[in-house]
């Protein structure tokens, strides 16, 4: 089957070994520097806790904001002024979203631990103003 369809390789050479099949494929793949970072989104019933897994992040480079219901997370490194010998963890800008209705102002916080931001975001209290009405 794989004589049927011939690889052709970005320079117009046939790779000599898988890896270099690999390697050519590369080049075509996204830049890493437009990865998103995953994350998680758990009802905790009084509120809602989100995790978002940011491995090699410095805590400065994390924004995080609510802005009616919709909770933002945002990452922008930078190796500007930094003179590496050897890098292979790829700085990044990305920004992920949720949408939480009943999220609340109130009482949102955030920590970051071990590459993990957790973000604890309570959700609207409604008070009930229900009044028993006595009939005559």
């Amino acid at each position: 089957m794989a004589s049927m369809v011939p690889y052709r390789s970005v320079f117009g050479i046939r790779p000599t070994s898988l890896f270099d099949a690999l390697d050519d494929m590369m080049d075509f793949a996204p830049s890493s520097s437009t990865r998103a970072f995953p994350m998680d989104v758990e009802d905790k019933g009084e509120g809602y806790e989100v995790k978002a897994y940011l491995a090699g992040v410095n805590k400065d480079d994390i924004d995080v904001e609510l802005n009616e219901g919709r909770l933002s997370i945002s990452v922008k490194e930078e190796d500007k002024g930094k003179n590496f010998l050897q890098k292979e963890f790829t700085s990044f800008s990305a920004t992920r979203g949720i949408y939480l209705k009943d999220a609340s102002n109130e009482g949102l916080s955030a920590r970051y631990a071990d590459g993990v931001l957790t973000v604890t975001v309570p959700k609207i209290v409604e008070k009930k103003n229900v009044t028993k009405v006595a009939i005559d």
